[in-house]
């Protein structure tokens, strides 16, 4: 077999639907409400509750709400083209086994790795963000951590590791080791919580704002304190690229079609419901939170408790913080759950060691990548700080992202002929749509991000060519024939 015959062997549509159907790797538990609420408890957490205000501080002012509706765009486009594929194709392994379907193993294996390192990375963020609501609650108790335990390294005088944010990531790992179905129980009792909590912020904060704090919308490109260039349009640019992390997590539920019980009708319907439940949210608190304070106020740890304490109530913003510490476990347990099924699906096709692919004899859980995943964005989340991470995670998924995009519009014009349970409405538009968007977004990051992204992929290519390559299932087939 030529070398490009290696790299573009792929598993047919028709075959992928037949292994949905023999397998029983995993227990069919999920049904369409607690799948839309993995998909709203990926999306709604830190970005909501940390990113709007950081950003409005940083990058955009009170366009930061212009910030999520432009990655909510590119976001949703991409997410019509996640639901025609969860339809059509509902296997564990959401973007990577789409690719594997459509564009061959290659194609496959770089969006597997890429996006093993992205979920982990949103554990690690969402982590480090939660340890700061964290440590507003003992700090209203009269509980102070020491200064080296509060934080990474740079992030504050005296910060070495962040133990909060190390131990929340090991908790939930441990949890999702136990039972995928408790989990999911835990998970949708937190994520109605957190709906409540911020409807609850607009709801109080609507009363609190005053329009001169919107103005001007847009502030003015000058250079900020560390020398840079900051807000203008560019800065509005900026901010959404930072943002867009919080615009997806609904292909997290597409990671467990295998655990859901009606998987090719419940996967779309899922993945339209949690984005555009979340994008309303983020969008009507962004203009809460900057109406209620002066956007430069906004870049602290915790910005939505802290805006609460500038206006007088800071028993709300103590309340605000209770419910982002409950709230927010819940994009822990959806990210965790997709890095865990992902990295298990690529050693279930070979791509890595079958070691990985074995589920728990009793629990028929995926418990070493999930155990292992834990202990790995532990030592990110308290070694690294929040805005790194976020950068990096967003480079990687909206890199899936325009796979996913193009995919779908190949496989249309190739197989018209599939039964499709969702088809993408307007998709000659859709699809080059969410492509475009995408690009943008990964333009406004900066170079560094762009350096560290391509070492990863040159490790898993090294990884690829090393080991998958050959021992992959396909290989393996094709030298038996």
């Amino acid at each position: 077999m030529s070398l490009f015959a290696q790299l573009t062997r792929h598993k047919s549509v028709e075959v992928l639907q037949a292994e949905t159907d023999e397998r029983r790797d995993f227990r069919r538990v999920l049904g369409v409400w607690q799948l839309t609420a993995i998909g709203i408890g990926g999306i709604i957490g830190v970005g909501i509750f940390v990113l709007a205000g950081q950003q409005a501080a940083a990058n955009a002012g009170p366009a930061v709400a212009l910030s999520f509706l432009i990655a909510g765009i590119g976001s949703a486009c991409a997410a019509l083209c996640y639901a025609e594929f969860a339809g059509m194709i509902p296997v564990t392994g959401s973007a990577y086994t789409y690719g594997y379907a459509v564009l061959g193993e290659l194609a496959a294996w770089i969006i597997g790795w890429d996006l093993l390192l992205e979920y982990a990375l949103v554990v690690a963020v969402v982590a480090i963000g939660w340890s700061g609501y964290v440590q507003v609650l003992l700090s209203s108790a009269g509980i102070h951590l020491p200064a080296w335990a509060q934080g990474a390294l740079g992030t504050g005088e005296g910060h070495v590791f962040n133990v909060i944010a190390a131990a929340v990531t090991l908790v939930v790992a441990g949890l999702l080791t136990v039972r995928t179905e408790w989990g999911a129980r835990f998970n949708t009792a937190i994520v109605t919580i957190k709906v409540i909590g911020a409807l609850l912020v607009i709801g109080i904060g609507v009363f609190l704002i005053d329009p001169v704090n919107w103005h001007p919308f847009v502030p003015p490109r000058a250079p900020g304190a560390d020398g840079a260039l900051h807000f203008g349009w560019a800065g509005v640019l900026t901010a959404a690229s930072v943002v867009f992390f919080a615009c997806f997590g609904y292909d997290t539920l597409t990671t467990a079609a295998e655990e859901a019980r009606n998987p090719q009708r419940d996967l779309p319907r899922a993945v339209i419901a949690s984005l555009a439940i979340s994008m309303t949210l983020y969008i009507v608190i962004s203009f809460v939170l900057t109406g209620m304070v002066p956007y430069a106020q906004l870049g602290g740890a915790a910005p939505v408790s802290d805006a609460f304490a500038a206006r007088g109530f800071g028993w709300i913003g103590v309340a605000v913080a209770a419910v982002v510490v409950v709230g927010v476990l819940s994009v822990l347990f959806a990210f965790m759950l997709a890095a865990a099924r992902i990295w298990f699906a690529l050693a279930r096709d070979g791509l890595l060691p079958g070691w990985f692919a074995k589920v728990h004899p009793r629990f028929g859980t995926p418990y070493r990548p999930t155990l292992i995943a834990g202990a790995f964005t532990a030592l990110v989340a308290g070694l690294l700080p929040i805005t790194q991470v976020a950068e990096l995670i967003n480079i990687g998924t909206l890199s899936a992202f325009i796979i996913i995009c193009a995919s779908v519009l190949v496989l249309r014009r190739r197989r018209p002929d599939l039964r499709r349970n969702f088809r993408t409405p307007a998709l000659w538009i859709v699809s080059p749509l969410g492509i475009l968007f995408s690009l943008a977004l990964i333009w406004g990051l900066p170079v560094i991000t762009w350096v560290r992204f391509v070492i990863w992929m040159a490790i898993g290519l090294v990884v690829y060519f090393g080991y998958g390559i050959r021992r992959s299932a396909l290989a393996k087939t094709s030298r038996t024939l």
